[in-house]
């Protein structure tokens, strides 16, 4: 008869979770995806928005050494493919880029190119995620004049 009574309690203490633990558990859980979710989020927005100002220094960089060697940078209707293609100009030493590829902004659009530019000699920037002009937080305008 002991060995029933200890084999029921064993059983019962196996039996598993209550409906309130769960929910307990599940409160917990709620509470911590409240703040990781937008921190996490957050920092994927700074990523994209400093992986832009990399790429945009560096494509700058690369329009430094062509005006360097051609005299000038590309004009407007030769864009940044300039730093890639031989414009069939007396000093282009290129390719001006490691890769041999123009790289595409964060949300997968080429970089815009001005010549003039309005901000400086010449501007490079995307339009953030929105891809319009103006906007903060990700649609935020990221350029070679910040």
């Amino acid at each position: 008869m002991k060995n029933c009574e200890e084999n029921k309690q064993s059983r019962v203490a196996h039996q598993g979770f209550s409906l309130l633990e769960l929910m307990a558990v599940m409160v917990i859980l709620g509470l911590i995806a409240t703040i990781a979710v937008p921190q996490y989020y957050n920092q994927v927005r700074k990523a994209k928005q400093q992986t832009a100002k990399t790429q945009i220094e560096m494509l700058m960089t690369a329009m430094s050494s062509y005006r360097l060697d051609v005299g000038d940078f590309p004009s407007q209707n030769q864009g940044v493919e300039a730093l890639l293609n031989d414009p069939s100009l007396e000093g282009w030493d290129g390719p001006y880029l490691a890769k041999n590829s123009l790289p595409k902004d964060p949300w997968g659009r080429d970089y815009e190119y001005r010549n003039p530019g309005q901000h400086g000699d010449i501007d490079i920037f995307t339009l953030g995620q929105d891809n319009e002009e103006g906007g903060d937080k990700e649609d935020k305008d990221i350029g070679s004049w910040q």
